[in-house]
């Protein structure tokens, strides 16, 4: 189950959020002939990603910034943005361009804090824009509770397109988070669950001094938790789509942790 698109539409060009987008994509492509190497991909990550050992060891701080615009492959990335592009264009609308990039850069940094608090001696480099966009939906979901997100759902060979409010889909993410961090240590996962809540949390907590701007519980009596322009609408809301057999390649690579 993951979204694939929102009904809440922008006021305004998301400029912050396409560059974004932007930078993560050439960046991923810029450094895709690291995999040509280990050793060269090793070092690689021992300069740009967060690696926890490094912070509690006095060095490394840097990667608390630089690893949110590294991806470990063509899913991680291709996921990651797909999060980014449905959510972060409404908070961009409401933050303002400058607001939002420094919001997402906080939430990001405090993402990677909170997994190194929870994982402090780790040696596992960890890469990923995940924790910044986990801060994205958790203002989302202060902001835009009742708006309407559309989810692909996957069981063996049915796949059904439906539309739920953004609280259930946000709340379920954020549930299956927490269960993957107790449940699972992160270097057996190769997820930084932690980063992901983490990030959630900060993002809303972010988020509340421009709720209560908006008027707090009244800004919800008045929205009804709606999104502020009327609904966008798509040629068909609910579709099934096709199953596409495809072939995997294995290939050998540094262990990294994903967030």
């Amino acid at each position: 189950m993951f979204p694939i698109r929102d009904h809440n539409p922008s006021g305004r060009t998301p400029f912050v959020t396409y560059a974004l987008i932007a930078i993560n994509i050439a960046v991923f492509l810029g450094t895709l002939d690291q995999d040509q190497s280990p050793r060269a991909l090793m070092s690689f990550y021992a300069n740009y990603a967060l690696v926890p050992a490094f912070l509690s060891e006095g060095y490394g701080y840097s990667g608390l910034i630089t690893s949110m615009f590294l991806h470990g492959g063509w899913l991680h990335i291709a996921g990651n943005m797909l999060f980014l592009y449905i959510f972060g264009d409404n908070l961009e609308d409401k933050m303002g361009h400058a607001g939002f990039t420094v919001f997402y850069l906080a939430a990001g940094l405090g993402a990677g804090l909170i997994h190194w608090l929870t994982d402090p001696f780790s040696a596992i480099p960890t890469v990923g824009a995940s924790g910044a966009i986990a801060g994205v939906m958790g203002g989302y979901l202060l902001l835009f509770p009742k708006a309407r997100v559309d989810i692909l759902i996957i069981l063996i060979v049915f796949f059904r397109v439906l539309p739920v409010p953004a609280w259930l889909m946000l709340a379920l993410w954020f549930a299956m988070q927490l269960i993957g961090g107790w449940g699972t240590s992160s270097d057996e996962s190769g997820v930084a669950y932690w980063a992901h809540v983490g990030g959630f949390v900060v993002g809303l907590a972010l988020t509340v001094p421009i709720w209560l701007r908006l008027g707090g519980p009244r800004f919800w009596t008045r929205t009804h938790g709606q999104p502020p322009h009327p609904e966008k609408a798509y040629a068909l809301d609910s579709s099934r789509v096709p199953r596409v057999q495809g072939r995997q390649r294995h290939t050998q690579v540094p262990r990294i942790r994903r967030k």
